[in-house]
């Protein structure tokens, strides 16, 4: 066959240790034979993020707003351990959280459901998409750390040159931490959009929720704001197409969650989706079957993993050894770009391609052909578990397009 041309290019952003490897193999076996691919390549690798002062990310960000389209690898975020083992310059952030402030938008995660592989949680049925809002919060935080004795205070100067004072707390008696976080309404009210824009699409209800009984200033803005906006925009078309939205607390969220059967979008702040949406992804299977796109007000996307950069089995690999690594949510990332790319640009070989190379992915696993991690928690009978690159090979093989 010939191979599907490209019009516009991806912004394509390589990553670190082992993810690196598979992404290179996703596209030898899966791409290249079918596809002339186009892209914008960045290299997010730790390495050339330390050697370009981390600008590189800066760069793929701009591009991915450039292009509209953007695939991911994992790529490591850096603590103490890596500053020695790469000797970088500084504790470099995370890509994620740089790429994620400057496209101010709204991270998707849903479960990849497969034949074989049910979930810890025997009521969920139905994948559960959570709605990480991908702004502020600690991620983009100051800190502080407090000596006894002194006392610390929140400061706001005002336009005209007059100061608000509110007292965090005294530390007279111990020394101690501060963290000042914030959040923009701006913002706030493009993840509602993005949230009830969602739903509307694949016509899911959306549950919302915070503690703002606790946080009565900075979670209640996040509630009042998605409340207004319902009511004001969204509160008809709901109705028409027969979908809910509901607030409620957070605790209360986790206990409706856990007995539910699924098939809902739980939009959470961004902390919050950080931790529910790995829960979520281990109680159906495997951190390495969950989809994550980044979608921004202005219509951006940025596909990539959920997962890290599966640092255990890299350094097995360096070792010369086969690791049998889950490919599947990278995978999914290219063909999810992929498809994006085709929707936008009117190339249905793209979008039938995209298809069959996720049901191709589907099939190999419920032909018992998987790799260790879910050959763990299969239920089915026959069972042949493969190292990675065996895997992708065994997807090729049923890619029918």
């Amino acid at each position: 066959m010939d191979k599907i041309r490209m019009k516009t290019p991806l912004v394509e952003m390589d990553g670190d240790e082992m993810t690196r490897v598979i992404w290179q193999m996703i596209k030898d076996i899966l791409i290249y034979p079918y596809i002339d691919l186009k892209t914008e390549y960045y290299d997010l690798g730790l390495e050339n993020r330390n050697k370009t002062d981390d600008e590189v990310t800066v760069f793929s960000a701009e591009a991915t707003k450039k292009y509209g389209v953007a695939v991911k690898c994992a790529t490591i975020t850096p603590n103490a351990a890596r500053m020695k083992e790469y000797n970088l310059k500084k504790m470099w952030k995370s890509p994620n959280g740089t790429i994620r402030a400057m496209l101010d938008g709204t991270v998707f995660r849903s479960p990849i459901i497969v034949d074989g592989v049910k979930s810890y949680i025997p009521t969920w049925t139905k994948p559960i998409t959570i709605a990480r809002h991908a702004y502020g919060d600690i991620y983009k935080n100051t800190e502080i750390s407090v000596p006894q004795g002194a006392k610390c205070e929140v400061v706001c100067t005002l336009g005209d040159g007059r100061q608000r004072h509110e007292l965090i707390y005294d530390f007279e008696d111990s020394a101690g931490i501060v963290q000042g976080i914030h959040n923009k309404d701006k913002s706030i009210e493009g993840f509602a959009r993005s949230c009830f824009n969602y739903a509307l699409d694949t016509k899911q209800d959306i549950w919302f929720a915070t503690k703002d009984t606790i946080s009565k200033v900075y979670d209640h803005r996040f509630k009042d704001i998605f409340a207004k906006i319902y009511e004001n925009e969204y509160k008809d078309r709901f109705e028409t197409v027969g979908i809910e939205y509901f607030y409620t607390l957070i605790d209360d969220a986790v206990a409706r969650v856990i007995r539910s059967e699924g098939g809902y979008i739980w939009a959470c702040k961004n902390y919050d989706g950080d931790v529910m949406s790995d829960m979520v992804a281990t109680a159906y299977g495997s951190l390495a079957m969950m989809t994550s796109v980044l979608v921004s007000p202005d219509g951006v996307y940025e596909y990539e993993a959920a997962h890290g950069t599966v640092q255990r089995h890299y350094y097995r690999y360096l070792k010369g050894e086969k690791t049998s690594t889950n490919p599947v949510a990278t995978v999914f990332a290219w063909t999810g770009a992929l498809r994006k790319r085709g929707e936008l640009d009117d190339i249905y070989d793209l979008i039938k391609y995209s298809d069959a190379v996720d049901k191709a992915i589907l099939q190999t696993i419920s032909d018992g052909i998987m790799t260790g991690d879910l050959a763990s928690i299969s239920t089915l009978s026959k069972i042949q578990t493969v190292d990675t690159e065996t895997f992708l090979m065994e997807v090729e093989k049923r890619v029918n397009i």
